[in-house]
């Protein structure tokens, strides 16, 4: 079901699309609104998947409008104005409607609204879950499930397994951090991070991790806490 809201200064014009709406089983027209203003904190109360907006309104226009908003439903552009085409594209618009529009036209535009937004619904990202570390002559690869802690010696980084295994690569404190998951890994010591899922018991000063403690500094903390 897609979720919308119509804003138009032009009573009749959302008479309209209300008409419409009406009509396809698959939309449900939450509100509309003459007043954008009130459009706009109704938006940031109540998120809505798609927009019925026109162009051409007072005070603020609907290509205005939509670039106002930090988070950006679908937009259907309404409008008498065929000159709006490109602009409306450049925003992403899910389509453009011209006044006057059939009930026919308008049910092909929300098809095409409700074919975005399930495709945006089943996208799933790929989530890396393992590294390739240059180690001597050769790439490891280390999954982060893996990763007890991570200790840095100058310019070298060796991380410590699960399996007894340490490997030892040519890689600074800030290259390392910018490879591994913020999620899952914590710098607590200028020369320690710490796979967070395998930390069995935490002190002030250190953590355990099996039979192994690693260190804490006093600048990480808090941050430690807080994670």
């Amino acid at each position: 079901m897609i979720r919308a809201i119509a804003i138009d200064d032009e009573p009749l014009a959302l008479e309209v699309i209300r008409s419409h709406a009406g009509k396809v089983p698959f939309l449900e027209l939450a509100g509309y609104f003459t007043d954008a203003f009130k459009a706009i904190e109704y938006l940031a109360k109540e998120p809505v998947d798609l927009l019925f907006l026109d162009i051409k309104m007072p005070d603020i226009s609907g290509l205005e409008l939509m670039e106002s908003l930090q988070q950006k439903p679908m937009v259907i552009f309404t409008t008498a104005y065929a000159e709006h085409a490109v602009q409306s594209y450049e925003l992403n618009a899910a389509d453009y409607l011209l006044k006057p529009f059939a009930f026919t036209r308008f049910l092909k535009a929300c098809h095409k609204a409700n074919e975005l937004l399930q495709a945006k619904q089943s996208y799933k990202p790929i989530v890396a879950d393992s590294i390739f570390i240059k180690s001597g002559y050769e790439q490891v690869k280390i999954n982060y499930g893996d990763i007890l802690y991570l200790e840095s010696g100058g310019n070298y980084m060796s991380f410590i397994l699960a399996d007894g295994r340490t490997i030892l690569s040519r890689l600074t404190m800030t290259d390392t951090l910018a490879l591994l998951p913020p999620a899952q890994f914590i710098r607590v010591h200028r020369s320690y991070i710490v796979n967070k899922l395998k930390v069995d018991r935490a002190e002030r000063h250190q953590l355990h991790i099996g039979q192994q403690t690693v260190p804490v500094g006093g600048a990480f903390n808090a941050a430690l806490l807080a994670r």
